[in-house]
């Protein structure tokens, strides 16, 4: 058996490389930029329209050094001869798509180089043009030269982000134009001819064939490997200043909240794990002697009456039922028994109360969604219960205890129930990444501050880091609840063994 589980930890590492690789590349490729997504709540972040400001972009390329968005992506990258290997410098997504359209279409990197360096001067040039001051123009003149170098900046950002020559020589036209007289000066305009210049020279250079040319480039410290190992050692973590890795707990930031992943999920953990593990344990204890006792008493009263009850209940959505039982048990025009909504009062447990005193507190609260968690479950375990004791006890096994002469309640509990346990062994493979994951639907419905609750208002609100996390834990506790399942089979029926595999 050992020998057994070692082997399927073996096979765990590639499977859990592939998860991650998985969540890497959903996270990376999630729509919008996560600089932007966590600076626009930051302190002194400012909107959106500030972004061109100098301090903003300051602070934004230092954000974007924390989070290691300034890396690689991962340790190998397949690209063209024309291509560079610092391409992965250029943060923002639309100049680095606009770069690598220009690199397609002339692949010659030293002038395309030039020619956005030439962009970004004439950018910064034009904002160092002086506005004439008011007490030696009219206001309106004022007004009109402000107007006149904001139109001059938007045509500049646009030529940043365009690969279209057309587009490109009309709008460096457009500016000659604009800019042919009034307060413009000498530097604006020399950084202007410096533009043209290196557009004419990147479209008259080009050198196409290089981009048919695949090129390997190898990169140690990447994005990946920050994300898995942290920005410390990547063995023992020391040295970690922004992360240690989501291989030491650290899934990053939160998009909504600004807030650690981890210090979230290990607060909504908690509630998920209680009512997940309460309500298997419940459907266990009640599914399990109802599902034999009916396949005991085939065709008997008891077993139609179950099989009729259970197929309604397994039948009832899980939003129906819990809606239900807040309209008839939370509800003072009916029966006004149980709390409708949270898991605790709304002042708190008491000063210094243990865990049996929180949780006589919690019960009220809790009883409603036990049910609704369960409810489906016991159904499906039951039946499934009663199918397989139905075929262990026709089995020769069970006819030769017969024959000893023991009684048909030893026969079964003793001799058969042990082996019909085997299909609804399966199912408890599920409770991990259960667990983890919550359920959306009973957690928003009953107010209960688990993981469902938090994936709801991650996808509502596009918190990816939030999402990836939780996808990678379930992956991880998928992995764990098949081992689980896989010793369990050996447990309860010894004819299961794994010695010759």
């Amino acid at each position: 058996m050992l020998k057994y589980i070692f082997r399927r930890i073996l096979v765990f590492i590639p499977t859990l490389f592939i998860i991650s690789l998985l969540a890497f590349v959903i996270s990376v490729n999630a729509p919008g930029d996560p600089v932007n997504a966590l600076f626009s709540g930051s302190e002194g972040g400012g909107n959106n329209n500030n972004g061109q400001n100098e301090r903003v972009e300051r602070e934004k390329a230092a954000l974007r050094h924390r989070l290691g968005l300034d890396l690689p992506l991962f340790y190998v990258t397949v690209s063209s001869l024309a291509s560079p290997d610092t391409l992965y410098k250029v943060f923002d997504r639309a100049e680095y798509a606009s770069l690598d359209r220009l690199i397609n279409r002339y692949g010659n990197w030293n002038e395309i180089s030039v020619w956005s360096k030439s962009v970004k001067a004439l950018r910064k040039a034009v904002r160092a043009v002086p506005l004439p001051d008011t007490s030696t123009v009219s206001l309106t003149e004022a007004e009109n030269a402000l107007t006149q170098r904001n139109t001059c900046e938007e045509i500049i950002a646009s030529l940043q982000f365009s690969d279209d020559p057309v587009q490109i020589s009309s709008r460096l036209d457009e500016l000659k134009k604009l800019t042919a007289g009034g307060f413009w000066t000498t530097a604006f305009r020399n950084s202007l001819g410096e533009s043209a210049t290196a557009f004419e020279r990147m479209r008259g250079n080009t050198t196409v064939w290089k981009t048919y040319v695949p090129t390997l480039n190898f990169y140690g410290n990447n994005q990946y490997h920050r994300w898995i190992f942290g920005d410390g050692h990547w063995l023992t973590g020391k040295g970690a200043v922004d992360t240690e890795g989501i291989i030491r707990g650290d899934f990053g930031i939160s998009y909504g909240t600004k807030q650690s992943v981890t210090r979230t999920i290990k607060r909504a953990v908690p509630w998920s794990v209680l009512m997940t593990l309460l309500s298997v344990i419940l459907a266990y204890l009640i599914s399990i002697p109802v599902g034999v006792y009916a396949a005991a008493h085939k065709d008997s009263l008891f077993d139609r009456f179950s099989s009729v009850l259970l197929f309604m209940l397994y039948s009832m959505p899980s939003f129906f039922m819990g809606t239900l039982l807040l309209l008839l048990f939370a509800n003072p025009e009916m029966f006004d028994l149980f709390p409708a909504n949270g898991v605790k009062p709304v002042e708190g447990y008491p000063e210094g109360a243990g865990f049996f005193e929180k949780f006589r507190i919690s019960l009220p609260y809790l009883i409603l969604p036990l049910i609704t968690y369960t409810y489906s479950s016991l159904a499906f375990l039951s039946r499934q219960m009663r199918v397989s004791t139905l075929e262990i006890v026709h089995q020769d096994f069970i006819r030769t205890a017969r024959a000893k002469g023991l009684s048909e309640r030893a026969v079964i509990w003793k001799h058969g129930v042990r082996n019909a346990l085997l299909p609804i062994v399966t199912v408890f493979s599920n409770i991990f990444p259960a667990a983890i994951g919550g359920s959306v639907v009973l957690e928003v419905l009953f107010g209960i501050p688990g993981m469902g609750r938090e994936i709801f208002d991650a996808i509502r609100t596009q918190d990816y880091p939030m999402i990836v996390s939780v996808f990678t834990l379930s992956g991880f506790m998928t992995l764990v609840g098949y081992l689980v399942a896989d010793i369990l089979y050996a447990v309860v029926d010894p004819r299961i063994t794994y010695s010759s595999k």
